[in-house]
């Protein structure tokens, strides 16, 4: 897969852009000189502006991307960057500007473009820093090897909140007194779990060793915690091709996965949006008064019912549904039945055509679940089955889905037999190791015209 310091590279790359073209837009504003400029020349001020900036952070992009301390070392970046900019600028001015042209118009221009630059990056950097503090969209990291590459790896996480990660501490066979050490090694299974671990990165030579990294790799399955590797020697393993990385140094991921890559990530998303977004507005819109009032009319209790499930590496989220059962205690314990007394009238007709799960376009626009993926289940299931199935947790790799591979293959509705569920977690292993974009059609595609996607719909 591509290297994960290619995408932010062009994350920034956009920002970047980005912020050069709104100062030019501020500037049109507020300069005497820009508006009386023809549009030839305005594009052409424009076009210089942009080609400078791609230039300049072509030659910079490596020392722009990671922060190995406080903010202060982005300010020092982009000073430096500012003034080759400058240069680069002033230069193609004399190029291809007419003769003439402003040079305090390019200077008003430039300092705009650094306070900018500054005002914008210490935004974006605090407010990662508060969402990371509160534990939206991070992952949480705890470091195996407590040596020189785990410290840096500490910092590296702790300073570049673009990377999405939250060191937790180090499980290293080392003295207890150290605050960042939170456990041994033999402790690993236990920690995952007290401290709702997403990534484990490991420094330590001896996982060279393959049978030890498959070991671990496999204890990593068990728990649902994703593994990455960190070499020591990174000099090496910089010229090889599709490896990983976090910041600046190069990672192996012993488990990759189609959608550990960011591109296939953004069109996912991309089509749950939009396909989500359709459904609400052309369906759901006129829909869902009418079925409010039949389930209303029904029974007594609320329209939706709120349940929660096991979501993306492990954490719980709201599923929403169309209340199809009435009230009861056992609601978050017990599975419905083909003959299931909790079912209304309504609440039959709801299940058996799915549109009790509609509400979950929601949950997709939302972010917690996906259009296609591993259906999620209740979280007495998710403690059960991990204790049964060996490799349960790796479903979760992935956000859960209002429709699945399983479900379309005729495994869905009531696991009364551990068979069935088995069955369930292999289809969707099968769908988390071959994920293509097509597939994902494919499966929206059979969940309306296939039969077997009817199957056990009770």
């Amino acid at each position: 897969m591509n290297s994960n310091e290619n995408e932010l590279r062009l994350i920034y790359l956009v920002l970047d852009l980005i912020i050069v073209n709104f100062i030019f837009g501020i500037i049109y504003f507020i300069s005497p000189v820009l508006p009386d400029l023809s549009f030839h020349e305005r594009s052409l001020y424009l076009l210089l502006f942009n080609i400078s900036e791609f230039i300049t952070f072509s030659v910079f992009s490596r020392k722009n991307l990671y922060l190995h301390d406080s903010f202060s070392n982005r300010v020092k970046r982009i000073s430096n960057r500012m003034l080759s900019f400058s240069i680069l600028l002033f230069v193609f001015a004399h190029l291809f500007l007419a003769p003439g042209f402003s040079n305090i118009f390019l200077l008003d221009y430039v300092i705009l473009l650094y306070i900018g630059n500054v005002i914008f990056y210490f935004s974006l950097y605090t407010f990662l820093k508060i969402r990371r503090e509160k534990g939206y969209y991070v992952h949480r990291a705890i470091i195996i090897g407590y040596n020189d590459m785990g410290f840096f790896l500490q910092q590296l996480l702790e300073n570049t909140p673009m990377l999405g990660y939250e060191f937790v501490g180090f499980v290293a066979d080392v003295s207890e007194e150290d605050k960042d050490h939170i456990g041994h090694i033999n402790e690993l299974s236990q920690l995952v779990t007290e401290n709702n671990i997403d990534f484990i990165f490991v420094t330590l030579s001896a996982y060279n060793d393959i049978k030890k990294s498959k070991e671990l790799l496999s204890v990593c399955n068990k728990i649902g915690v994703r593994l990455r590797f960190v070499p020591e020697n990174q000099y090496w393993f910089k010229s090889s091709m599709n490896l990983e990385s976090v910041g600046s140094l190069v990672v192996f991921n012993p488990q990759e996965i189609p959608l550990d890559d960011l591109k296939a990530r953004v069109v996912k998303r991309v089509f749950d949006i939009v396909f989500s977004s359709l459904v609400i507005a052309f369906i759901i819109s006129w829909l869902f008064p009418i079925l409010f009032l039949l389930i209303k009319l029904s029974s007594k209790g609320p329209v939706f019912f709120l349940q929660q499930r096991t979501g993306i590496n492990n954490r719980t989220f709201k599923c929403v549904k169309l209340r199809s059962m009435c009230m009861s205690e056992d609601a978050d314990l017990k599975q419905a039945t083909s003959q299931d007394a909790r079912i209304t009238p309504i609440g039959r007709f709801l299940r058996k055509t799915s549109l009790d799960e509609f509400p979950q376009f929601f949950n997709v626009l939302f972010g917690q679940m996906s259009i296609v993926g591993p259906r999620p289940h209740m979280l007495r299931h998710t403690e059960q089955y991990s204790e049964l199935i060996e490799y349960y947790k790796v479903r979760h790799y992935v956000k859960p889905g209002i429709t699945g591979w399983a479900q379309v293959n005729g495994y869905r509705g009531e696991t009364d037999e551990l068979w069935k569920m088995e069955k369930r977690v292999e289809y969707d292993m099968n769908y988390l190791n071959n994920w293509t974009f097509w597939m994902d059609l494919k499966i929206v595609f059979m969940t309306v015209f296939s039969k077997k996607a009817m199957m056990n719909a009770y």
